[in-house]
């Protein structure tokens, strides 16, 4: 297949494409800066600048939508939650609107979301089929995937990955959150029960391959099937790591540090990958701690 992919040098894009590579597909990125994606990925892909000279997609196989602004790197300004929002959801209604222009248009488009689409929901149990509780997050996300579902037709699928925290090697949130343990103030946050919702970047890595090679379409939680709360992953993380895990950052003072986007790590989503394990989908990294040992030691 020939696989049209946005986002592509973040962090799921880079350990998505080997594994695409490795089964044989053909791949194309769009990327706004040609010669560093090309210096970051393999020689054998492709790299498009942008959406605007493209009339259609055909010849296109499927769309992965990636793109999108780091969503906990600065605090919400107005400046910064509206680029967050243009960020994912130009890009999106674009690739739709090329979809809908295609005499033979691709047969998906796997699309990204988040776990915070559900919003800072406490300790209720949540699947797929519930609502998202009404806040930043979750506005974000809803018209995220709201654009996303316009592609959807008998000749075009659409499902959407609502992510978890990716445990990788290297980058994302994991990256962040062994800084402190490091320098031996690690610890639990605010009060500590709130659930962290996580995935193996190999569990998601094979989801997404999993929905490309089945006929499934709609939302998808793509987190492991055990969250857990901040003070059992803080603990684990420690032991991982071999230091010490009990300096508890209070709550008043990430509020004062991050402002309003102290959510993402205040609040949390007890989240289920129900539709994931019904399509017969197995997880490789089911406890936390050997997820850990793979990612963070």
């Amino acid at each position: 297949m020939h696989l049209l992919i946005t986002g592509g040098t973040g962090l799921i894009g880079r350990h998505l494409i080997p594994r695409l590579l490795q089964l044989g597909q053909q791949v194309s990125v769009v990327t706004r800066d040609v010669a560093a994606a090309r210096e970051k990925l393999d020689p054998r892909v492709a790299c498009w600048s942008g959406l605007a000279q493209q009339q259609d997609l055909n010849g296109v196989d499927g769309v992965i939508n990636l793109a999108g602004e780091p969503i906990a790197d600065k605090r919400w300004t107005a400046e910064q939650k509206q680029l967050l929002c243009e960020s994912r959801w130009q890009i999106t209604e674009r690739l739709v609107s090329l979809i809908h222009a295609s005499s033979q248009p691709p047969k998906f488009l796997i699309s990204g979301s988040a776990t915070g689409f559900y919003g800072d929901t406490g300790d209720l149990v949540l699947t797929e089929d519930d609502p998202g509780h009404e806040e930043f997050t979750h506005t974000l996300c809803a018209r995220w995937e709201q654009l996303a579902l316009a592609a959807q037709s008998d000749r075009t699928r659409v499902c959407l990955l609502r992510t978890g925290v990716v445990l990788a090697k290297e980058g994302g949130a994991l990256a962040k959150m062994k800084l402190p343990f490091r320098l031996g103030v690690g610890g639990p946050i605010g009060s500590g029960k709130q659930y962290l919702p996580w995935i193996h970047i190999d569990d998601l890595v094979n989801a997404v391959w999993w929905l490309i090679d089945n006929p499934l379409q709609g939302p998808f939680n793509l987190v492991s099937p055990y969250a857990v709360r901040n003070e059992q992953f803080a603990a684990t993380l420690g032991q991982v790591m071999h230091r010490p895990a009990f300096m508890r950052t209070p709550a008043s003072a990430i509020r004062l540090m991050m402002g309003e986007s102290a959510v993402l790590v205040l609040g949390g989503q007890h989240v289920l990958p129900k539709r994931l394990e019904e399509s017969g989908f197995g997880f490789r990294w089911y406890d936390l701690q050997e997820a850990l040992q793979d990612t963070a030691a």
